[in-house]
């Protein structure tokens, strides 16, 4: 069976932070997670279907990798479809979000599902998960383990079911699928969805009831649901070039890449993983963490349940349930804020709307190219965007947009453009030597 594993979303709803699957976590992007579970379940030939706005990106990093860009962004799951299907004729055809993680056992069983050999008149499968609250989703109604219709984003109070559809799709016929997508009206947003119902109607599909994770990552926060699931697929291992001192504490299933160095005291709590290159300096706390390459984790910093991409600074910080992007640094005494004085859910700004994130803890997200000072606290669920400086001793109480540069000025807090020049970390590593010498 060829797979599709759909990655041509514009990752809008993952801001500040860039594109959620090459954003890396436990030694590996989500798109590498994905495509090393498929192999494990058998499945070997892959095509990403990526957007204009990752294509490039996506085939600098997976050069031997077939890619098929979508024509039409404005046509969600169905343009990717649309634009990938023909090269599949009449194959059989896994379908994949790329950004639904879910145990290899989900996509063993849909596969067992779809199966016409052992099946007969059988035409796919797909993947649900029963719900005990309401997940804004298409849901199924299924009778004798057959579905029967698909509802997209009912709410709450009107789900033909609790079974939301999870986006593991298995189709014994690829031009079947794609006559029928071409037949939905381009107007439509749910033109998958619609097809889906048609063809329930039509033909056999199985519904694979599904009990193990789901993480589905769609806002930055989701990339803290997922960490815990992904640090448990790691195997423990610290790498023979790592230098760990006798005083360190390793603690619990830990990864320490090439090169990392464990100073003096310092305690690496698993799950965890250390990324190549990375310092965790003298008395620093690292426990339950995705810790990327080149990072500097300094002396008495705290470092709990957070994803670092690289090339991350810290000194004397506190990060908690926090996720920071590439080339960001922390002045001495940064702190994240990441529990709410009444210990109630975080909330997040999104389109100038206030949302729940769905967490009692949550700390802070922020962009590529950052820099904050000295002594600064950041309140829980607050976003920072990319290419902003922040001014050492402020409290920062809401979202910066990108570029911002926040500071006191007669007492309050001034947000300004930022005009300053943020050094890539390679130029950076370029000047240290320099001064060093």
């Amino acid at each position: 069976m060829k797979a599709l594993l759909l990655l041509a979303g514009k990752s809008t709803r993952f801001w500040p932070l860039a594109e959620k699957t090459l954003f890396p976590v436990a030694g590996k992007t989500i798109l590498e997670h994905q495509l090393e579970r498929l192999k494990r379940c058998g499945v070997h030939e892959v095509i990403l279907v990526t957007g204009e706005h990752n294509t490039e990106e996506t085939r600098a990093m997976f050069p031997d990798a077939e890619i098929i860009q979508q024509e039409d962004s404005g046509l969600g799951t169905r343009g990717g479809l649309l634009s990938a299907l023909p090269a599949c004729g009449t194959e059989k055809v896994l379908i994949v979000c790329g950004n639904d993680l879910v145990e290899d056992k989900a996509i063993i069983d849909v596969l067992a599902a779809a199966n016409p050999s052992t099946n007969s008149g059988r035409s796919g499968a797909i993947l649900g998960k029963r719900m005990k609250t309401y997940f804004p989703g298409g849901y199924l109604n299924v009778e004798n383990g057959v579905a029967q219709s698909i509802m997209e984003k009912p709410g709450a109070g009107n789900e033909p079911s609790d079974l939301v559809n999870i986006e593991v799709h298995a189709h014994n016929d690829a031009s079947s699928l794609l006559r029928e997508l071409e037949s939905i009206d381009n107007d439509r947003d749910d033109g998958y969805e619609q097809a889906l119902q048609t063809m329930f109607q039509q033909s056999n599909y199985a519904v694979v009831e599904y009990e193990g994770a789901w993480r589905a990552i769609k806002f930055p926060w989701h990339m803290l649901d997922a960490l815990p699931f992904l640090l448990e697929s790691m195997e423990p291992r610290i790498d023979p070039t790592a230098q760990i001192h006798p005083t360190a504490v390793i603690e619990g299933p830990v990864v320490i890449g090439p090169g990392a160095k464990v100073f003096p005291h310092a305690t690496v709590k698993g799950p965890c993983y250390i990324g190549a290159r990375t310092v965790v300096g003298n008395g620093a706390l690292v426990r339950n963490s995705s810790i990327g390459d080149d990072c500097v984790i300094g002396y008495n910093t705290e470092v709990q349940a957070s994803v670092l991409h690289s090339h991350v600074w810290t000194h004397s910080t506190y990060l908690g349930d926090s996720v920071v992007g590439r080339n960001v640094s922390f002045g001495a005494g940064c702190v994240t804020g990441n529990l709410r004085l009444d210990e109630g859910e975080i909330q997040s700004m999104h389109k100038g709307n206030t949302m729940g994130t769905g967490r009692t803890k949550f700390g802070a997200i922020i962009g590529n190219d950052c820099r904050v000072g000295i002594h600064v606290s950041i309140n829980p669920g607050i976003k920072i965007g990319r290419h902003s400086l922040v001014a050492g001793h402020l409290m920062v109480d809401r979202d910066l947009d990108e570029g911002n540069y926040a500071r006191f000025k007669d007492g309050v807090l001034a947000i300004a453009k930022n005009t300053a020049r943020i050094p890539d970390p390679v130029e950076r590593e370029k000047y240290l030597k320099g001064v060093t010498k």
